[in-house]
């Protein structure tokens, strides 16, 4: 593993821990309770991709909290900055992940599989 890739995987591991904080501490009740399940850093980190559990969360609310949080990026990020004494912090893009739902559909799939070979 190379220096760029530990400090990539490192920036990664605090943005996790210090997005959660941040958001919590937004005035908007509807975005307290979203949880970060992934930041994923661009190579020369300075983008980064935040994954939002969408567990709990109305298909027609996503927008909205998606929107939301796009207006307080900004808030999110001076908090990131001061609270790890950087200079800059990677722009923040929010999206829900969709990880878990593709696997249950692969899943689902697999098992349908199964059962016809099993005919």
């Amino acid at each position: 593993m190379t220096q760029a890739e530990i400090k990539k995987e490192r920036t990664e591991s605090i943005l996790k821990e210090l997005i959660p904080e941040a958001i919590s501490q937004l005035s908007d009740e509807r975005v307290h309770g979203i949880g970060v399940v992934d930041v994923v850093c661009s190579k020369g980190r300075s983008d980064a991709k935040v994954y939002l559990d969408p567990a709990f969360i109305l298909e027609d609310e996503k927008p909205l909290i998606i929107k939301q949080l796009n207006k307080a990026r900004y808030n999110i990020e001076n908090h990131c900055k001061m609270e790890q004494g950087w200079y800059s912090c990677p722009k923040l893009t929010f999206e829900f992940d969709t990880q878990l739902e593709r696997v249950n559909k692969l899943d689902a799939l697999f098992a349908k599989i199964e059962k016809e070979r099993q005919k």
